[in-house]
């Protein structure tokens, strides 16, 4: 719920673009709204270990208090964490299922062995 509550404040006072926004939780929930907030582990960037990236980019343990565990669980537990994107033709998607040579070409991009790779995109496997 929080994290629909920052997303409507930044779609209505930081994009511009919404606001006079009024829009049902069933709106809400079926994403009428323009723009998107994918987050790690979920469908579309499935690999939580991105969290790291994110929280070294922007100091986040520093700047709010919030840890990452080593199953990348967030402490404070009510802590929430996504990307956002304005673009009006941004749309959610899923990512998989995922072969053996695309997690190993994810690994070595990523510079992480393909058994850490395939750890963490083990519900996006086809194999």
């Amino acid at each position: 719920a929080f994290a629909e509550c920052i997303h409507e404040d930044v779609r209505r006072n930081y994009w511009g673009y919404s606001k006079n926004e009024q829009m049902s939780v069933d709106d809400m929930h079926r994403v009428k709204y323009t723009g998107i907030r994918p987050a790690p582990g979920y469908p579309c960037q499935s690999d939580h270990t991105e969290k790291e990236t994110i929280w070294k980019l922007m100091d986040v343990s520093k700047k709010t208090g919030i840890e990452l565990t080593e199953s990348m669980a967030m402490l404070p537990g009510a802590s929430v964490c996504g990307l956002y994107f304005s673009h009006p033709q941004s749309k959610y998607f899923a990512a998989g299922p995922l072969t053996k040579e695309q997690v190993t070409d994810y690994a070595n991009r990523k510079g992480v062995s393909f058994e850490v790779a395939e750890r963490w995109l083990k519900a996006d496997l086809a194999y």
